[in-house]
């Protein structure tokens, strides 16, 4: 397995561990939390691919991501009904810092396999990474995270795709290195701006 393809994988399940979370949080039965997590996990690579005119969509031709889902939704419905408790607007900001991170950087991957200029990559990867929290919270009745908490999002994606970039026009670290680091750095950086509560202006 290639390190980007774990990185894919990676993203997808955070990507439907926030779908679970923000579904259960809704009282949705286990069709809506399916739906959710499949949204969530799915969104923005579907997008990814359908501007970067890739077919078969990704999920498709690995059929066992949609499984994997499915199987989850089973499993997670009730273990988060039993820990609805637990269940908090922080842990759905950690999933989505971590999804943002890992997504971003496997959509910039991907565009630049697709030969896209620098600039068009960086946007791919930031699309991949807001478009599936972004589905899911319009599915479940809410302004989108990204639109309506005021901090940094798109902009810690659009940071760390350019240090992935750069890092590979500049450095000599190698390529593995660079998709991790970046990744953890758009996280991080999500983070640091929700929890110090830094603002973009508005």
């Amino acid at each position: 397995m290639t390190l980007i393809k774990f990185i894919e994988i990676m993203a997808i399940l955070v990507g439907a561990f926030s779908g679970f979370i923000e579904a259960r949080r809704k009282r949705m039965d286990l069709v809506g939390v399916f739906t959710v997590a499949f949204i969530a996990a799915f969104g923005g690579g579907t997008l990814r691919d359908i501007l970067l005119d890739r077919r078969p969509l990704f999920w498709v031709t690995h059929q066992e991501y949609a499984i994997l889902i499915f199987v989850l939704a089973l499993i997670a419905s009730p273990l988060i009904r039993t820990l609805r408790h637990m269940v908090s607007e922080r842990l759905i900001v950690i999933a989505d810092a971590v999804g943002l991170g890992l997504f971003s950087i496997a959509g910039v991957s991907s565009a630049l396999d697709a030969n896209m200029p620098l600039f068009i990559a960086s946007m791919m990867g930031v699309i991949t990474g807001i478009f599936g929290g972004v589905l899911r919270d319009i599915v479940c009745n809410e302004v989108p995270m990204v639109f309506r908490d005021g901090k940094p999002y798109a902009i810690c994606a659009f940071l760390g795709n350019w240090m992935f970039l750069l890092m590979g026009l500049y450095t000599s670290v190698s390529h593995d290195f660079a998709l991790w680091t970046s990744a953890l750095f758009i996280s991080v950086l999500r983070l640091v701006t929700w929890k110090f509560d830094i603002q973009m202006g508005r």
